[in-house]
């Protein structure tokens, strides 16, 4: 293992693989990924994989975009498939207001270059045949949507990294962390590591894990339920997947997963876990399911997409999902903490975690970020905020779902 590197990347999941390809392909090759088991084994293996350009926030759409792009290009690089499903997906507008603010994003789409369209009722019908467009107004439609194999996409970053002289350390537990001669120096089971940046990804876990550094992070996990169906026969009649759908109504992210749906729930009220601290012996664990808590949610899913419900379930997954008082990423330096970097905070790894790495390896290798995007610096919040502050805030986040702000 290197003990000597110019960036030690901490933690092995989508987001911490893709700054390890990101600092490589800008040059600092330098670098290791540590990671305590094996790589996916965080929160990533049990991510749905979806990728969209859609996003209320406009700065974020570039990050979006910039996730469908690394995976792809990783995959070019490693021969690793990610399994890209391009798809499409559709926002159901469930208001008129919500039909006003997709009309209004369309010189935001065109500046980005990014295919975007409103679609009127007719042409969701003929998009998506399985849903019942009764009570809605029309869709954002972004055909360059999909969704990818997570750990597929994990390791094809981190081939693709090591190519080009970056290494990566499985079951490399890190312990404590301080700095000393400019330097940061890490334990870990396989040794000592001097690091002159560290970059944190480690999800939930980078709020204990930088407690003894006098670093107060707002990062809490919830439990996220998916639901997988069995095959569903008009689905399994067609020769080509239909578009993913989201809509505030009923609060639910559902694609195509082979000849059946996933369904990932939002219920109006998160459920916490672990607020005392991570278990040691947690590993690649999920939670019982709870399916009362979301029924309300799929009889409303059901009401969209009838074809739901004449099927039955056979998989659900109920894991942890990492969340910010604001839900977004924390990225960035942190004042008096020459060298540490955030990556961390991610709800929608997948979907972000790419296009995040690429603007932080930017900013650690160019001294400045490569665009404006205060909203996810890492040095938002108050080193002082409580823990109550911080779960009321989530919740609020959380409720919202799908609903769209009105100022972006």
């Amino acid at each position: 293992m290197k003990s000597d590197v110019q960036v030690a990347v901490i933690g092995g999941g989508i987001v911490g693989s893709a700054m390890l390809y990101w600092l490589a392909k800008m040059g600092w090759t330098d670098s290791v990924l540590l990671e305590r088991r094996e790589l996916t084994s965080g929160s990533t293996w049990h991510s749905a994989g979806n990728t969209t350009h859609f996003g209320p926030y406009p700065a974020m759409t570039r990050l979006f975009a910039g996730s469908i792009r690394s995976y792809l290009k990783a995959e070019e690089e490693s021969g690793q498939s990610v399994s890209f499903h391009q798809t499409g997906s559709l926002r159901l507008a469930s208001t008129e207001r919500e039909l006003s603010l997709f009309h209004s994003y369309k010189a935001r789409y065109a500046e980005l270059g990014i295919p975007y369209h409103v679609r009127t009722l007719e042409e969701v019908q003929a998009l998506h045949p399985l849903l019942v467009t009764d009570g809605i107004f029309g869709a954002a439609h972004t055909p360059g949507d999909g969704h990818v194999d997570p750990v597929g996409a994990t390791n094809a970053l981190a081939q693709a990294a090591r190519k080009i002289g970056a290494s990566v350390e499985r079951q490399c537990p890190v312990g404590e962390i301080h700095r000393e001669d400019g330097h940061w120096i890490i334990e870990t089971t396989k040794g000592t590591v001097c690091a002159r940046n560290v970059v944190v990804a480690t999800s939930f876990w980078a709020r204990e894990m930088l407690k003894p550094l006098g670093l107060n992070l707002p990062l809490y996990a919830t439990q996220h339920q998916e639901l997988i169906t069995e095959t569903i026969p008009t689905l399994k009649a067609m020769d080509r997947e239909v578009p993913a759908w989201r809509c505030s109504y009923v609060s639910c992210s559902v694609r195509q997963e082979a000849k059946g749906v996933l369904a990932g729930v939002y219920e109006s009220e998160p459920k916490f876990w672990a607020l005392d601290g991570i278990p040691n012996d947690f590993k690649e664990d999920l939670f019982p399911p709870e399916i009362d808590r979301i029924m309300p949610h799929l009889e409303r899913l059901i009401e969209r997409m009838p074809s739901f419900g004449e099927v039955g379930i056979k998989v659900i997954n109920n894991g942890p999902m990492c969340w910010t008082p604001d839900g977004l990423p924390m990225l960035g330096p942190l004042p008096g903490y020459d060298g540490l970097w955030l990556a961390t905070g991610f709800n929608v790894g997948i979907g972000t975690g790419g296009g995040s790495a690429e603007f932080l390896a930017h900013w650690m290798t160019k001294g400045k970020p490569p665009f404006d995007l205060g909203i996810v610096h890492a040095d938002r919040f108050s080193n002082d905020m409580t823990t109550e502050a911080a779960l009321e805030a989530i919740r609020r986040v959380y409720a919202i779902g799908y609903e769209l702000p009105d100022n972006i």
